[in-house]
């Protein structure tokens, strides 16, 4: 097994423990199941290091019938996104790639998602908006926000001092503690995550779908205020498949959510305990460690 960072006892035993699990819900799904799980906790996000990593992965499993991704991630870098889109598509082909959706799969990977043949969720699983996730220092600690969150408060903010009328000192206050260059920067990112979404659903589930049609559809994944409200807000599955994606439910009575559902807490808990991020097929792992650990 291959270890990104310290070898620990623990690693070894974990992934012992989750490999009857893999080698069950490939028996049902008839095909390879890699996972990839970024922790909610810990201050790491979806990178361009991870498409290496997920093709490293790729390249020592036999996916000829195709293979699904269970993600679980609260997000990250738009690029890094359509590079792991487009190693999936290379290795497995466009109708054979599935992801699947445990847990929660938000912003960058929800655009992972949306690059996939399709996306299969049960009732309680959680997409949500594609804005991307930025990590910024306050308070002398690195923190995730939503670069829609950013941008949305700056421009009200902008807004309101030059309507104001009077004392403006309240705002010019405020907005001193923003930098136009990394308002216009994250608004920039905003745009190539939009940009990336319907181009990975044009090439994909929505084939034969114009640009502006898709827009028009995926709105909610594509503008907070549209219908989410707030970035963290979840977009479930009878919202999802609104936007016409090609969605299978999986029942939460069945097989195969009751085994996706163990696989995906004790994952989930292995990148809040002991690893910030994950990439694991049965037989192979790369793990990523807290800085702190």
């Amino acid at each position: 097994m291959n270890v990104h960072g310290r070898i620990q006892t623990e690693t070894q035993q974990e992934h012992a423990t989750r490999k009857s699990l893999y080698e069950k819900i490939e028996t049902i799904l008839g095909r390879p199941l890699v996972s990839f799980f970024t922790s909610f906790v810990h201050p790491v996000q979806i990178d361009d290091d991870d498409a290496d990593i997920i093709q490293s992965v790729l390249s020592r499993t036999d996916i000829s019938s195709g293979f699904a991704l269970l993600i679980n991630s609260p997000g990250g870098d738009g690029l890094a996104a359509e590079r792991i889109i487009n190693v999936c598509r290379s290795y497995s082909g466009t109708d054979e790639f599935v992801a699947i959706v445990a847990g929660k799969a938000k912003s960058a990977a929800t655009m992972i998602c949306m690059g996939s043949s399709k996306i299969m969720m049960a009732a309680p699983s959680e997409l949500g908006p594609v804005d991307p996730q930025i990590i910024r220092e306050e308070d002398g600690q690195r923190k995730i926000f939503s670069a829609y969150s950013i941008v949305n408060t700056y421009d009200k903010l902008f807004r309101g001092a030059t309507k104001a009328k009077g004392n403006l000192q309240p705002y010019i206050q405020q907005l001193a503690n923003f930098d136009a260059r990394e308002i216009a920067k994250y608004k920039s990112y905003i745009d190539l995550a939009d940009d990336i979404s319907i181009k990975s659903l044009e090439t994909g589930m929505l084939k034969g779908k114009s640009k502006t049609t898709i827009k028009e559809k995926i709105k909610v994944f594509l503008d907070p205020a549209a219908g989410t409200v707030a970035h963290g807000r979840p977009i479930y599955l009878p919202e999802a498949k609104s936007c016409e994606l090609v969605i299978d439910e999986i029942e939460v009575s069945s097989e195969l959510w009751k085994l996706l559902y163990e696989l995906y807490v004790r994952a989930d808990q292995f990148v809040t305990q002991f690893a910030a991020k994950m990439v694991e097929s049965k037989e192979d792992g790369f793990y990523a460690r807290p800085r702190f650990l």
